[in-house]
């Protein structure tokens, strides 16, 4: 889909991120900001939507959430809601859920207007921030989340990729997170852990996101030890495009790699349902 879209508007395809060795941030972001510029139209973003849905059902998932930044697309569509809208409507009776996401990279006021228009559409479940957690500060959006907070929006900022453990905590007492992206740096401080136990927060652990940036080796990823001290962890893909594995892939390298027990495995999946904004059905049916 990439190429074929890039093909359309003169674009070029950068390659892939290389194999072996650790790379900073920014050999992620540019290529990732690179695929985004391929989506110029609604039916642009909606056919990378439907796909992504489309991959996920067949990769075994029965539920998707997506995370859409719409600043990029905004000038193109043609604002903030056309870009809300067009999503929503590519995700209309699929098994799925769309959150609004800001970046860390910008100001707390143009989170603040996102928030704000995530609780403006109830087919939007959530609100986060994405990009290196290291370009902000968490006091700057907390007015960001305190309106989706009051919207009734599940709160999934990125966090402790990068910072250590005193970010994951500010992302639950300051933010409010329900889930955290990543936040492996919990693991350097029990009583963070402690926390995000006794308030059900959530780790979203995406195992092939973390070798290629340098945050950790698969064979020391903590997830054993994060079930033990029942502290919920979803599996995800995170970026399959640009890491190139899907949600089954994670299970495997679960297995496999950190080895994990068929019950852990489990344990993990059925956290991923509870931490979610699934409906009723969806989470019997499961």
């Amino acid at each position: 889909t990439l190429v074929e879209l890039a093909a359309v508007y003169g674009l070029t395809v950068p390659p892939p991120l290389p194999v072996g060795g650790t790379h900073p941030w920014e050999v992620f972001q540019t290529r990732y900001d690179a695929a985004r510029a391929c989506i110029r139209t609604a039916d642009d973003l909606q056919r990378v939507i439907r796909e992504a849905i489309a991959d996920s059902d067949s990769d075994g998932c029965t539920w998707l959430e997506m995370q859409v930044d719409p600043t990029s697309y905004a000038p193109l569509l043609g604002g903030f809601e056309a870009v809300v809208e067009a999503a929503l409507d590519a995700m209309a009776g699929a098994p799925a859920g769309l959150i609004i996401a800001s970046s860390w990279a910008r100001s707390g006021r143009h989170a603040l207007e996102l928030a704000q228009l995530a609780a403006r559409y109830p087919g939007v479940i959530g609100f986060g921030l994405s990009n290196d957690e290291r370009r902000g500060t968490i006091a700057d959006f907390v007015p960001a989340f305190q309106v989706a907070r009051h919207a009734g929006l599940v709160l999934v900022p990125h966090g402790g990729f990068y910072e250590d453990s005193w970010h994951v905590r500010s992302c639950v007492t300051d933010l409010g997170a329900h889930r955290v992206g990543h936040g492996l740096t919990a693991m350097r401080d029990p009583e963070t852990l402690v926390l995000l136990a006794q308030r059900g927060v959530a780790l979203e652990i995406c195992p092939t996101s973390y070798p290629p940036l340098g945050v950790a080796t698969l064979d020391s990823l903590p997830l054993r030890a994060l079930l033990a001290a029942d502290v919920p962890i979803a599996l995800g893909s995170d970026d399959p495009l640009l890491f190139g594995a899907d949600v089954t892939a994670q299970y495997v390298i679960a297995r496999s790699v950190i080895g994990l027990t068929d019950r852990e495995l489990a344990a993990a999946a059925r956290h991923s349902l509870e931490v979610s904004r699934a409906p009723a059905e969806v989470r019997n049916a499961s």
